[in-house]
């Protein structure tokens, strides 16, 4: 699985006009099923994400998690990780999961991160999401398993 984790201030995803989930201080975690992930590589990557040491502590240092900080996560399916643009202009998406079980384990990725303690709200598998968010120091970190 792909994911891309921003440090927020604050964040939101609105479908249709109305605000579906939001989060602030925390994360936001746009996350991308692959063609051979599985539930254990969204459990690895929900380990592994609600760890990830990228909040700062006393001292201005990286050193605490979105847990340390009682902080939360918007979690939104985003299928366009999986872009190949190693040829022409136009990015394919053949290596993203089939939709049915790309949200599936989207869907398992986010009950996860939940189980290891960080609280959890989501946009909506498949929809035209509008994001909002506030990128906090800016910090952007690229996850893959």
């Amino acid at each position: 699985m792909r994911a891309l984790l921003q440090r927020v201030s604050r964040a939101s995803v609105s479908v249709a006009g109305k605000t579906i989930g939001q989060t602030g201080p925390g994360l936001m975690v746009l996350v991308c099923a692959m063609l051979d992930d599985d539930e254990k590589k969204a459990d690895q990557l929900a380990a592994k994400v609600s760890k990830l040491r990228i909040f700062k502590d006393d001292a201005r240092k990286m050193n605490r998690s979105v847990k340390d900080i009682d902080g939360s996560a918007l979690v939104i399916s985003q299928f366009t990780l999986a872009a190949d643009t190693s040829r022409g202009n136009r990015p394919g998406f053949s290596q993203a999961a089939a939709p049915d079980f790309g949200k599936h384990l989207y869907e398992v990725f986010a009950q996860r991160l939940e189980a290891y303690g960080v609280p959890v709200e989501t946009g909506e598998f498949g929809a035209d999401m509008a994001v909002e968010l506030v990128n906090d120091g800016p910090v952007t970190i690229w996850v893959e398993n």
